[in-house]
């Protein structure tokens, strides 16, 4: 399948005209692939098929992940192996306006400049562009390299259930690559921890008061963006906004909530938000008055880092029901005291978030169940057992039942890895720049891969991408070639 984009109005072009034409093909065969987290099947049935099509050794196991290996180019014989890593799922975001079924439908991109956007959704370059990468190389027949092993993971974005059920032994190099990053010029050694914190709130149904006026509430507009790479750029969060809204209505006017739903992902910060309530008829104006008067503070507050914020609100239909007024009063108080953002900066590492976490949806999912999920980061165990326990207690302290996940380990910095001294050398020698050399706030699957491979010597690196886990994901066109070339000099590198 081929899509026709359109340049800066006047070229008609196709992502695969792009340069390096290598990469660009793959990735957008890989945009006509529906791959949501949890179901990539279409994705891994297209893998086999692509290993099977060039005679490569392809194997899948029990969670879905696969390897596909290539044998060394002539004269490289005796080259080290490296295994190339990406995941196969992407986040699943769009606008509330725009119609678009991850399950069946292709992503819409289209060029930009120098970037390449998706119409309304999360574009997929994570890790998409990573999965290009591993099959152009795979299926090169002028590519200098060793013994190549690419690696597929499964289900990274929603819980890393791929890397966390993968058994030792499925494969076999000793260096790795990721090619999960998101910052061209940056080589990451590190990366951060994570745990998520769940949280169930059980209500039952109250009648609607007699002589109210219903109300919806809606705040669109916002970035959003990765809980991890962009926690500390002062992002709004639609649930601390429309919560700080419904807070105040319940303190002045007696306001009954009908309904709240806002944010998706665990790992994504929530950009959308609505929530229907109830208020008294003589309450009504008082409660438009105080719309104007919030509405016009948050903007303020926000309007450097976020000039598309948008929140509304309007009258109507008045709902069957509004939830009890003691589950109200908890889940509203929980939700301001619940803390979102930067906990502690690094110490060691100026610059890098240490410790955060993530308020990142709130649903109605049953007829008495309210689901809060979180997250939380840290570099330091210890500290994300502590940020995880700081938001339970503030949870318990309103009655609600919090289950925290297993977690994923983080992956410490070695400043004298061989692969690290092979990759800044080859920057240096193809763009004349020493690359910036640094741990990531997010969470990669490297840690995971050292718990069962505990003599990988890792690196990561990548393309510019900006605004992952949002509809304003983008991938930069330039630096995408030279991601590319640095990767085919560090496999002609390896010793």
């Amino acid at each position: 399948m081929s899509y026709v984009y359109l340049l800066k109005n006047t070229e008609i072009m196709t992502l695969s005209k792009l340069q390096p034409t290598e990469i660009w093909k793959y990735f957008e065969e890989i945009l006509a692939i529906p791959r949501p987290s949890k179901k990539e099947e279409k994705i891994i049935a297209y893998l086999l098929d692509f290993g099977k099509k060039h005679n490569l050794d392809t194997r899948r196991d029990e969670a879905g992940n696969i390897i596909i290996t290539k044998p060394a180019t002539k004269g490289y014989e005796k080259v080290q192996p490296v295994v190339l890593q990406s995941h196969i799922d992407m986040v699943c975001e769009k606008n509330s306006d725009v119609k678009h079924d991850f399950n069946n439908d292709p992503i819409q991109a289209y060029i930009d400049g120098n970037w390449v956007k998706a119409k309304g959704t999360t574009l997929g370059a994570d890790d998409g562009i990573g999965i290009a990468a591993q099959l152009a190389v795979l299926a090169s027949k002028t590519i200098e390299h060793g013994p190549i092993e690419c690696l597929f993971t499964t289900d990274e974005e929603t819980g890393l259930t791929g890397a966390f059920e993968m058994k030792s032994g499925f494969f076999k190099s000793k260096i790795l690559l990721n090619l999960d990053s998101e910052d061209e010029g940056e080589l990451f050694i590190g990366c951060a921890g994570g745990v998520d914190t769940v949280v169930t709130f059980a209500y039952h149904n109250d009648r609607v008061p007699s002589n109210s006026t219903a109300f919806k509430i809606s705040v669109t507009g916002l970035k959003g963006g990765h809980s991890g790479d962009d926690i500390d750029k002062g992002l709004g969060n639609s649930l601390k906004i429309i919560n700080r809204f419904l807070w105040k209505g319940t303190n002045l006017f007696d306001l009954r909530l009908a309904n709240l739903d806002g944010g998706n992902l665990r790992n994504a910060i929530a950009r959308e938000a609505f929530a229907v309530f109830v208020v008294h008829e003589e309450d009504s104006e008082g409660m438009k008055d105080l719309f104007n008067v919030l509405s016009k503070e948050i903007a303020f507050e926000l309007s450097v880092t976020e000039p598309n914020l948008k929140i509304t609100m309007e009258q109507t239909e008045m709902p069957e029901w509004v939830i009890n007024e003691p589950t109200q009063f908890d889940l509203l108080n929980s939700l301001y005291a619940c803390p979102h953002g930067v906990i502690a900066m690094s110490s060691q590492m100026p610059g890098l978030v240490e410790t955060s976490t993530n308020l990142a949806s709130v649903k109605f999912i049953q007829d008495s169940q309210i689901l809060v999920t979180t997250s939380q980061r840290s570099a330091i165990d210890s500290s994300k057992t502590d940020i995880a326990n700081m938001v339970e207690s503030v949870f318990r302290l309103a009655n609600a039942s919090v289950v925290h996940s297993e977690g994923y380990p983080g992956w410490a910095p070695n400043t004298n890895s061989e692969i690290l001294q092979i990759t800044r050398n080859s920057y240096k020698k193809l763009f004349g720049v020493d690359p910036v050399v640094r741990a990531i706030h997010a969470g990669l699957e490297c840690g995971l891969f050292l718990e069962k491979y505990p003599y990988l010597d890792m690196i990561s690196f990548g393309p510019t991408i900006k605004g992952a886990h949002s509809p304003d994901e983008r991938i930069n066109i330039e630096t995408t070639e030279k991601f590319w070339k640095l990767l085919l000099d560090v496999l002609k590198t390896v010793k």
